[in-house]
């Protein structure tokens, strides 16, 4: 062990930071997806099996990138550290951890769905300012010896300077010693010192450097404000057919109950996309070929041209557990996908429409599902707004009863009309089901769990969803008991979630509550399944303590 590795370490953390921000710069000019850690972190979602997805998104829901984010930089930083390390003790060793990292980065970096001849460069151009950097801080390292050899010189070493009296080098001498101190050998003066400093204001300025080498090339990257603008700009067409008035009642009077319109801006978000893609609307296309008479391609200038629908539609993401919240309603604007594969005219022999992002994500849908009279749009709006850059700008897809992963593509920019036998999706491909209808659930929202309540009336509430087949009942049971009707609030439509409240003559001591819902083929199942591969289901349970 060397007293010095730990500062080598933070020669190889700093020269790490610097190659980050070499990368993100190179990137402006090559595209966001080559950034390092873009590229990377795509490549670990990519590699994501399915059941680390689902624990990502049900552990922790809509910060999962964030998590993602995190424990990346945190692998990079020990990899960076090691590297330095062994760069210290032998420069070979720590370059070829430099060179390994930045060839790892270069691949993943040509793998993403839009690289082209140059995705490798930011990775090739950081790995060098890496090493460059990490060679010019080990320089300043102050000197040092191996912890062990220097203590075995001291006890081993025999006194060869030692004349009439005199102490070794290094000793303090006697006050009435005729003979001066004599520092070790490197230690005169305040060298040492000076190196040490040089050292630290070397790592700083590497890793500042770096730092503002990320944040300008994330600035410049892509079309971001251009394509704000854009948006910010863009006045929305009158819809053809408005949504179906929405009754009144539709929201329970009950403190705690999510609103039955999600605000946009509180609207779950599970995607692939660890940076937000940037699409001008003037330069968007939709490619609409396969299995099909007729290949269309439809602009942005078509599109908003077109008749238009709005439609009040609940999402739900399949990792949703029993009881979520990676669920929300909204009213959606947008034209109807069966209109524009009409004039595609799919063959007799096609069964699925692949869609894909602009990003590379694939998502299987049903034909019959978007060429029934079901309001699966390519949507552009939510909530009279064009929609928000993370939700899709400047076009999605919305199909009320499926899963969002085999039907709410994003960045939609792709339709290929095919057959589940001859192609698969991203989703499909890790292990999940290639047909996603929703299934019938419920929740309890109120009380919350573990809650203390007073005995006497308490307000049980919460919402229920069946989409493209609606909800007609709920029911709530305590413990053992009987179930119990709950009153329903007003319909928004099949494709809509529904609330519900009930009041419980609650007695004292520990009790469990369930809630099922029912559609018009039944009750939800009370089976319990996990998210993987296709929903999960059971019933949502609240245990409360009534005093």
């Amino acid at each position: 062990m060397r007293r010095s590795d730990g500062a080598a370490a933070l020669a190889g953390v700093a020269a790490g930071v610097v190659t980050l921000g070499v990368g993100s710069l190179v990137a402006v000019l090559t595209g966001p997806s080559t950034d390092p850690l873009v590229a990377v972190g795509a490549a670990f979602v990519d590699a994501t099996p399915g059941w680390l997805k689902d624990f990502a998104a049900s552990t922790f829901g809509t910060a999962d990138k964030v998590v993602l984010g995190i424990g990346e930089l945190v692998v990079l930083a020990g990899l960076a550290a090691l590297a330095g390390v062994l760069a210290h003790r032998r420069w070979a060793w720590g370059a070829t951890v430099v060179v390994a990292l930045g060839a790892v980065v270069g691949l993943a970096a040509m793998g993403r769905p839009d690289a082209g001849v140059l995705a490798p460069l930011p990775a090739v151009a950081g790995a060098a300012a890496g090493l460059l950097a990490l060679r010019a801080l080990l320089r300043r390292l102050p000197d040092d010896e191996p912890v062990d050899a220097r203590a075995t010189a001291t006890r081993a070493a025999p006194d060869t300077t030692a004349v009439a009296g005199a102490p070794a080098p290094g000793q303090r001498s006697a006050p009435d010693s005729p003979f001066p101190t004599v520092p070790p050998p490197g230690t005169q003066g305040s060298g040492r010192g000076s190196s040490r400093r040089g050292f630290l204001v070397g790592v700083g300025t590497a890793t500042a450097a770096g730092l503002v080498a990320v944040v300008v090339g994330r600035a410049l990257s892509g079309t971001r404000r251009g394509v704000q603008a854009a948006r910010d700009a863009l006045r929305l067409p009158a819809p053809a057919r408005s949504a179906a008035p929405v009754p009144a009642d539709v929201q329970v009077d009950v403190a705690g109950v999510a609103p039955w319109q999600t605000p946009a801006g509180e609207f779950y978000r599970i995607d692939t996309a660890l940076v937000v893609p940037q699409v001008d609307p003037a330069t968007w296309v939709l490619r609409v070929h396969g299995l099909v008479e007729q290949e269309v391609e439809l602009t942005w200038a078509e599109l908003i041209a077109s008749d238009l629908v709005e439609a009040w539609v609940t999402l739900a993401c399949v990792s949703n557990p029993v009881g979520g919240d990676l669920i929300g309603n909204q009213r959606w604007l947008g034209l109807p996908i069966r209109e524009v594969l009409a004039r595609a005219r799919p063959t007799a022999d096609a069964d699925m429409v692949l869609s894909r992002s602009v990003d590379g994500f694939t998502a299987s849908t049903p034909l019959e599902v978007l060429t029934d009279d079901r309001d699966a749009l390519l949507a552009i709006a939510m909530d009279g707004e064009p929609l928000p850059p993370e939700h899709g700008f400047p076009v999605r897809m919305v199909v009320p009863g499926l899963y969002g992963y085999v039907s709410a593509t994003k960045w939609v920019v792709d339709l290929e009309v095919t057959r589940f036998d001859a192609a698969t999706a991203y989703w499909t491909d890790r292990g999940w089901s290639e047909r996603g209808p929703v299934k019938t659930q419920s929740r309890i929202e109120v009380p919350r769990p573990s809650a203390r309540v007073d005995a006497g009336d308490v307000v049980v509430a919460g919402t229920a969803w069946a989409q493209h087949r609606g909800i007609v009942r709920v029911q709530v049971r305590v413990d053992d008991g009987e179930w119990q009707d709950a009153e329903l609030a007003g319909d928004g439509g099949v494709d809509s979630w529904r609330q519900w409240r009930w009041t419980w003559p609650a007695e004292p001591g520990e009790h469990q509550l369930f809630v099922r819902a029912f559609d018009p083929d039944g009750p939800q199942t009370g089976a319990q399944q996990g998210e993987i591969p296709d929903g999960a289901t059971g019933y949502d349970t609240v245990r409360v303590t009534v005093g």
